[in-house]
């Protein structure tokens, strides 16, 4: 299965899913589906044993598309957050076999949604993270319930408020990522891990994963829920849209606090 915006391949037991939307996988909604379409075959074939999410480009995700959020009302944003936010996280939680993201470049907001859905997060050592969202008068609505589970709530404030971006030894440090590696190594590595879990019984895995996921999901869905209404909240705002114009038009935005 190939889409245009997601390539889509099988090759001993292993599902490789590349991002492919030019020139940064800026997210939108047919990118979105695409990538749950892939997954969706993926958690449907029997032969698959992991999945591997990476990107055909230099750039990870770079997040959002601003059109998705530039001028639409609250109902609009919200049927995107529903198959970013609550779709993603179904398909991943009853996936049934071990996911991996595999990076080598930036991963931004909405790309570092679509990373820590998975299971284990493989990096290149030049790689940068971040969460830019409140530069734009956004707010990174996700990472408020996925991040401090993560890394603590101290860790996490910083990146979330500051939207500074921030390399990979220090992602690591955090306990944002599984593992860094050589530039340029990271879906070579990804696969060695992917061919190792393949290896395993697939029985034993789905049964496994099963449990960890319902270990770990606690309150999620409820949490998720009050996020994504913040997230609509927020960009329906006046400042919200004055950052992501200013943004657009790379002038500095003027805030009025409304």
């Amino acid at each position: 299965m190939s889409h245009k915006l997601v390539h889509y391949s099988v090759a001993d037991g292993i599902a490789e899913i590349m991002l492919d939307r030019p020139p940064v996988n800026a997210l939108s909604l047919s990118l979105i589906d695409a990538l749950l379409a892939a997954l969706q075959a993926a958690k449907d074939d029997a032969a698959v044993r992991a999945v591997i999410i990476g990107s055909a480009h230099k750039v990870f995700c770079a997040g959002l598309d601003l059109d998705i959020v530039r001028g639409k009302p609250a109902i609009e944003i919200k049927g995107f957050l529903e198959r970013l936010y609550f779709a993603l996280n179904d398909v991943q939680y009853r996936m049934g076999k071990a996911t991996i993201a595999a990076i080598d470049g930036a991963a931004r907001a909405g790309g570092m949604t679509i990373a820590i859905s998975c299971d284990m997060i493989i990096a290149g050592d030049a790689s940068t993270f971040g969460y830019p969202e409140i530069d734009v008068g956004l707010i990174p609505a996700l990472h408020f319930v996925h991040l401090p589970r993560l890394v603590g709530k101290h860790q996490a404030f910083g990146p979330l408020f500051l939207g500074e971006p921030f390399d990979a030894a220090t992602a690591f440090r955090m306990g944002l990522l599984s593992e860094v590696v050589t530039k340029g190594t990271a879906l070579d590595r990804a696969r060695e891990v992917a061919r190792t879990l393949a290896a395993k019984s697939p029985i034993v895995m789905k049964i496994g994963r099963d449990a960890f996921m319902r270990a770990v999901d606690a309150d999620y869905r409820r949490a998720i829920e009050n996020a994504a209404e913040s997230f609509a909240l927020v960009a329906t705002t006046e400042d919200c849209q004055e950052g992501l114009n200013a943004f657009v038009e790379k002038r500095t935005p003027n805030y009025r606090g409304r």
